[in-house]
């Protein structure tokens, strides 16, 4: 079983975004791993496997405007059906 069920993406646009300080949020107030949160300051591209995957979107919600949004659940996957 796996620690961490959900696969989380999404894009985030928006102004003065820091991807450092983003990653940093993210990895003190949600559980999980895998974390990539890469771009620049218009546009960031978040990658997280979590249990909630909601607390991330809601986070990037409100830094920017969030699209190209992915949760896939890992668990489903692993046992052959569709995350």
């Amino acid at each position: 079983m796996l620690e961490f069920k959900f696969d989380t993406q999404l894009l985030i646009e928006g102004t003065d975004l820091d991807e450092d300080e983003i990653y940093d949020y993210i990895v003190e107030h949600f559980k999980g791993d895998s974390l990539l949160a890469v771009g620049d300051s218009d546009l960031i591209k978040i990658h997280y496997h979590t249990n909630e995957p909601w607390l991330v979107l809601e986070y990037g919600a409100s830094l920017g405007e969030i699209y190209d949004i992915v949760v896939e659940n890992m668990e489903r996957q692993e046992q052959g059906l569709k995350g």
